[in-house]
């Protein structure tokens, strides 16, 4: 945590530093189609927020102004997200597609391209990356080696060791090990997943588990204290609905860019 503040109020203070100094290069168009795409795979990304709820909530016994303290701590993110997403936009002409690097002073010789010649700060903002993903890889790649375990689960029956303990974590280490020695393309990656695994996994998956989730409680005596506010069934059609759509723009934007 104090890592990732650190680095987030570095690149935010070092971007309003050139900008009030006028030497920001940006000029950013008032809108893009063509960046529609990655805003998809910026979105799934920022959804995995969401991964380390239930382990946060789980614990907590009063849960009554559970409500208000999640809702300030996505107004911290987005509040977060803002700062650094419209300081990099104003502060640099072109963004890198690691945003990190931009802090990084690629060339010696030539100190116009570096924001701070700090050399700590500088090293410290390249690897920021790197120490995020050291952390992140580990646990999603748990997750994955677990879901793939439920979805080959059989009642009263055990997997070989070889199989639980070897296949299942090579399943989830091995792709992704092999698109990062194959490319570095982030750009292109973010807009593959986030255009359509992540439409899935951040619309269509949520919505299907939300459905069969209520179709299970409706039969359940009671009332749910902590029931959303979007609890019709319309919302559960218009996220699926939402995700063909964002599907279809994305397939035809991709068309008409040629990528």
């Amino acid at each position: 945590m104090f890592l990732c503040i650190s680095a987030f109020g570095m690149m935010i203070v070092l971007a309003v530093i050139r900008v009030a100094k006028k030497q920001g290069q940006g000029h950013p168009s008032v809108a893009d189609i063509a960046g529609v795409p990655n805003l998809f795979g910026v979105c799934v990304y920022s959804f995995m927020c969401h991964h380390s709820l239930p382990s946060l909530i789980t614990p907590i016994r009063n849960k009554q102004s559970l409500t208000s303290l999640l809702a300030a701590d996505y107004v911290l993110i987005l509040i977060f997200y803002l700062l650094v997403s419209f300081t990099g936009i104003y502060a640099f002409k072109e963004i890198d597609d690691i945003y990190t690097l931009n802090f990084f002073k690629p060339d010696a010789c030539d100190t116009s391209k570096s924001i701070t010649n700090v050399k700590f700060i500088q090293y410290f903002l390249a690897l920021f990356p790197v120490f995020t993903l050291s952390t992140n890889f580990p646990i999603i790649s748990i997750t994955l080696r677990n879901n793939l375990k439920a979805l080959g689960y059989r009642e009263n029956r055990q997997f070989p060791f070889w199989v639980d303990r070897i296949l299942f974590p090579l399943l989830a280490l091995i792709p992704p090990m092999c698109i990062a020695m194959a490319t570095n393309q982030v750009e292109v990656l973010v807009g593959i997943t986030g255009s359509y695994a992540g439409t899935g996994i951040q619309y269509v998956i949520p919505a299907l588990l939300v459905f069969y989730a209520r179709k299970q409680l409706d039969s359940t005596p009671g009332s749910n204290a902590h029931a959303s506010p979007f609890r019709s069934f319309i919302w559960v059609i218009f996220v699926c609905v939402w995700a063909a759509v964002c599907i279809i723009f994305v397939t035809v934007n991709h068309i008409i860019s040629g990528k």
